[in-house]
């Protein structure tokens, strides 16, 4: 028995899923250039899924609206420039401190010992 998905549907599951692995990445990875990463896979898949969501309602018989295209190529164009100002944010981060991180450069506290 094989199961067969409608390519809209495959395409919803892929930005679903590239909603979740940029929204991962987002939250747990403490570099910057990482969460720049994930926030953009997370745009992704937010695309894709608006994008199939699009598809869907004009293989339903309704006449194709081309808004949410038009919104989802204006995304894309902002989400390239808001992620060359945060390369760019981050390299002058990294010249003047010469970290790429946010946290303040001290290691963590050591465990407390115990008392004898």
């Amino acid at each position: 028995m094989t199961a067969v998905l409608a390519p809209t549907t495959l395409f919803g599951l892929c930005g679903a899923a590239l909603v979740g692995i940029g929204l991962f990445v987002v939250l747990t990875h403490p570099s910057l250039l990482r969460r720049i990463v994930g926030f953009n896979l997370l745009g992704a898949g937010i695309f894709l899924v608006f994008g199939v969501v699009a598809r869907r309602g004009a293989a339903a018989g309704f006449a194709g609206d081309p808004v949410p295209h038009a919104m989802v190529i204006t995304g894309i164009v902002v989400a390239f420039s808001a992620t060359a100002l945060a390369v760019a944010l981050l390299r002058r981060l990294l010249e003047l401190t010469g970290r790429s991180t946010l946290d303040n450069g001290e290691p963590p506290d050591p465990e407390p010992r115990s008392k004898p």
